[in-house]
């Protein structure tokens, strides 16, 4: 993916890059419509092994392609220059591995106090201190430090991760908000996401056309996008588990054209004022700190959920006049798959209903309906005041302006 931005900063002047970036965006968003449908149609009608296979026959056109009609532009370079950072390379996947992995076991599995959980954030921060301190003295570095002196590239940077936060919150958090709070199937519940990602071809086709035709106004055009985007967070968190279809729609097509435009926007914003030299380690940056800001998100988010039900489900259901035995109860706190996946109901029905009946269990899947969208509107209020920060922070792109190169 980042060697694809890599070519269109390559292959064209920098008034001109916004067209293509919108284009390159409005295929991603168009393929995460076609993929995920197709592979449901190819595991439901063929086997999940499909899912793969499937890949082959793309790639062969695909590879043809690119060795016949891409530009090769290689050029004679000092040969140091050209060295790997290998010491960089094993140093940057161990701090962000062990980071990630302390977060996403934290408030889980292990509570946060716990040495697994400790032991794993501090493994992260510290391989990351000792990545900065290697990557100042090689002459090659994996992670380019001197592109963070740049402003535009530090608050690009920054609002991608933040966006970004945000972003896979919404991919994973809102099929399951059709599926455990309206009831939807796990297919239908998938497809509701095509909406956001249309909104997001949409977002993202406009935005880079407007970007090259104006001049490129990244300030206000970073500023709309992530207030748009905040605006579909807002209006999805007020949601409830009566809410309307068409209503959650809307909704989450509004998020999703916020989020499109921020993607040209921001991409542009570091490449557009970054040497040439460096430009492919500043597009790759990007990616990383979407991918970064998303697997920060969703561990985060993650927790907050998990938290947020359990406390609310224990509250509703002290708030009933029935008695559910305790084993049930924690059961439930520790199983919210009960509102999404028919086997897990039917294993918790069987051991409950004997005790309370059905339509006491009736009434308590409506608690833990309740639960559950309350829960995931915390998380979208979450995710809503990394937005806002976003906003604040957006007030330090430049103005206007794309940076002219020589030749």
């Amino acid at each position: 993916m980042a060697v694809t931005f890599i070519s269109i900063a390559d292959l064209f002047p920098p008034d001109q890059r916004g067209k293509y970036m919108g284009i390159l965006a409005a295929c991603f968003g168009l393929s995460s419509v076609v993929g995920p449908t197709l592979g449901g149609f190819l595991t439901d009608s063929l086997s999940w092994n499909w899912v793969f296979f499937v890949n082959i026959p793309l790639a062969g056109p695909v590879i043809f392609l690119l060795i016949k009609y891409f530009p090769d532009s290689s050029i004679e370079s000092d040969p140091e220059k050209r060295r790997l950072d290998y010491v960089g390379m094993v140093l940057l996947v161990i701090s962000v591995v062990s980071f990630i992995l302390g977060i996403s076991l934290g408030g889980v599995q292990y509570a946060w106090n716990t040495p697994q959980v400790i032991g794993l954030i501090m493994v992260g921060l510290l391989s990351a201190a000792v990545l900065i301190y290697v990557e100042l003295r090689v002459t090659n570095p994996v992670l380019a430090l001197r592109l963070f002196k740049e402003r535009m590239v530090s608050v690009g940077l920054a609002l991608t991760l933040l966006t970004g936060f945000a972003m896979f919150g919404a991919i994973i958090f809102v099929p399951l908000y059709f599926q455990g709070v309206l009831g939807a199937s796990a297919t239908s519940s998938g497809t509701f996401l095509t909406p956001m990602m249309l909104g997001v071809v949409a977002g993202a086709s406009i935005s880079g056309q407007v970007l090259s035709r104006t001049g490129g106004h990244f300030r206000i055009q970073g500023l709309l996008g992530i207030g748009v985007m905040a605006l579909g967070v807002f209006l999805f968190s007020n949601l409830g588990s009566d809410s309307a279809y068409g209503m959650a729609v809307t909704f989450i097509i509004i998020l999703g054209f916020g989020l499109g435009s921020t993607f040209p926007t921001l991409t542009l914003a570091v490449q557009n004022f970054t040497s040439p030299d460096t430009i492919g380690a500043a597009t790759s940056l990007t990616q990383f700190a979407r991918t970064i800001g998303g697997l920060i998100g969703l561990s985060a988010l993650g927790s907050v959920l998990s938290m947020r039900f359990e406390d609310k489900l224990e509250k509703g259901i002290m708030g009933l006049e029935i008695e559910v035995p305790p084993l049930a109860l924690e059961e439930l706190k520790n199983n919210p798959r009960a509102l999404i996946d028919s086997e897990s109901k039917s294993s918790i029905f069987d051991a409950t209903s004997a005790e309370i009946g059905s339509d006491s269990f009736n009434i308590v899947v409506e608690v833990l309906k309740g639960s559950l969208s309350g829960a995931i509107t915390d998380v979208f209020n979450v995710a809503l005041a990394v937005l806002l920060v976003s906003i604040v922070v957006g007030f330090f792109l430049n103005k206007t302006g794309f940076r002219k190169r020589n030749g």
